[in-house]
């Protein structure tokens, strides 16, 4: 299951990260998206919630029921091991962190899900990769730019980044050219104000345009 979903994250590009949305506008939105062509989807952990594992736990395994045979559902701000296992016992297929901690890389690995850490700097990086991160994600993306990325490549070529923080409509193709393998988009993609409208066709709309991107870079 593993290999599908890493294959997904490569093949697609986009992950849309939802945060505190549960219930039916979780799964509308999640249909929204797939309509427009996204597959992906991260559910984060909410840390300043008393309740965060049983509240993030219900909403992965609804999604994830809702959604079965057409989504990857993750779970996202994973910081703890114990996190970890209640994601992956709620049908998680990924875990994403902004951090990283070898602790949450290796269980992680243990369940057999795909492991994509946060790192700032080369060395994070490099722990990361060596710790079994199937991808490395570059946080906070917008605070370190394209320029950034492309030089830390020249030398880490090997690992496989995706980029998140400040990733829009208008500077995902910057990122795919610069050789990021794809992007964790949440404003755009989790709009709090068009949820409130029930302005679900512009998810749509919003998916689709992130998809079509994705098509262009990649012919």
């Amino acid at each position: 299951m593993s290999e599908i979903v890493r294959n997904a994250i490569e093949k697609e590009g986009v992950i849309a990260i939802v945060r505190k949305l549960y219930g039916e506008p979780l799964m509308k939105l999640g249909e929204a998206l797939y309509a427009g062509g996204v597959t992906l989807m991260e559910v984060t952990f909410d840390q300043s919630a008393p309740d965060v594992l049983p509240k993030t736990a219900a909403a992965i395994s609804e999604l994830a029921s809702r959604m079965k045979g057409r989504m990857h559902v993750g779970a996202g701000t994973v910081l703890t091991v114990e996190q970890v296992r209640t994601a992956a016992s709620a049908g998680a297929e990924f875990i994403i962190s902004p951090n990283t901690d070898a602790s949450v890389i290796r269980e992680t690995k243990v369940l057999g899900l795909v492991s994509v850490p946060g790192a700032m700097t080369p060395s994070e990086m490099v722990v990361a990769n060596q710790t079994g991160a199937d991808f490395v994600k570059v946080f906070p993306s917008i605070d370190l730019g394209t320029r950034f990325l492309k030089n830390v490549m020249a030398p880490l070529n090997h690992i496989k980044f995706i980029v998140t923080g400040g990733v829009t409509l208008m500077n995902f193709e910057e990122w795919l050219r610069a050789g990021a393998i794809g992007a964790g988009i949440g404003g755009y993609l989790s709009d709090k104000k068009l949820i409130e409208a029930g302005d679900w066709a512009e998810f749509t709309r919003r998916a689709k345009a992130f998809c079509d991107i994705v098509a262009k870079v990649r012919g």
